[in-house]
């Protein structure tokens, strides 16, 4: 009987179930959780522990859920998580764009006097490992969520038009469960949110449903931005204002991070337009 009943949550609306799939989640996450946060006292390691524990729970979650909801044995398979070659290269060549786009846009505001390059404070290669390790693991996991668990679940619904633009809000507003004056503080990194959940949706349909892409993209700005900004490689002049630069340092919060972006995200969607992509 209870098998029957999770059998028919396939049928229930989208968010419906989205929601029955948070709440066991969390009520799964909560007392595990706790402790860590009451017990442990440095907050990099509460995060890091916590938000561990979070996705391994999240994967478990979803193996059952594809199990006993919806009759499927490789539901991870089906959000575009594959061990293929081509999807291992496109991972690879996602992870170059974000890097070079990164550094380009640094380097260009760098050329036009709006900050100096200076040496970093942090041993190069150690940054660079280190840096690889957190866009990797940053890019998996939300890429897994966001263009894997959140689509899959939206396309079963609703028109590919709808669903890229749930998708995309509903990735930008999750970044801004903030305080109150923090996300006021912030504000300016929306749009870049959007934009960047749009690029990123667009670069999963151009390759037939695979994530190796998105999650190189998402993982190679991510790594590129970690260097820079973790080992204090750059000092803004100040010669022109943080609108164009970036409020709070976030290349996502200028107009210059704006406009990589937007060229990055237009060659993305004329890509997932292309009927020459092969599978």
């Amino acid at each position: 009987m209870f098998k029957l009943n999770l059998v028919h949550l396939a049928q229930y609306p989208a968010p419906v179930r989205l929601g029955l799939f948070v709440l066991s989640l969390l009520s799964i996450w909560l007392p595990l959780a706790a402790p860590i946060y009451i017990f442990v006292k440095d907050t990099n390691l509460v995060t890091i522990l916590t938000m561990g524990l979070l996705f391994v729970e999240f994967l478990l979650l979803l193996r059952f859920w594809g199990q006993n909801v919806y009759q499927q044995s490789h539901l991870l398979r089906s959000y575009g998580l594959q061990g293929t070659r081509r999807n291992g290269l496109e991972l690879l060549s996602g992870l170059g764009v974000g890097v070079i786009i990164t550094f380009s846009l640094f380097w260009l505001e760098g050329l036009l006097g709006w900050l100096v390059w200076q040496s970093p404070t942090v041993v190069l290669p150690r940054l660079i490992v280190e840096g690889l390790a957190s866009a990797l693991g940053i890019g998996l996991a939300e890429e897994l969520v966001f263009r894997g668990w959140l689509l899959d679940e939206l396309e079963r619904d609703y028109r590919p038009r709808l669903v890229l633009w749930a998708d995309v809000l509903i990735f930008a507003l999750l970044h801004f469960l903030k305080p109150p004056a923090e996300i006021l503080r912030t504000l300016p990194g929306f749009p870049g949110l959007i934009l960047f959940g749009l690029t990123l949706v667009w670069a999963k349909r151009g390759s037939k449903g695979r994530l190796g892409l998105p999650i190189g993209l998402h993982a190679g700005m991510v790594w590129g931005y970690y260097i820079i900004n973790v080992g204090q490689m750059v000092q803004f002049s100040g010669l022109v204002s943080d609108w164009i630069t970036g409020v709070d340092k976030n290349p996502l919060a200028g107009a210059m991070g704006l406009m990589f972006l937007g060229v990055l995200a237009f060659l993305m969607r004329m890509r997932s337009r292309s009927p020459k992509i092969s599978s």
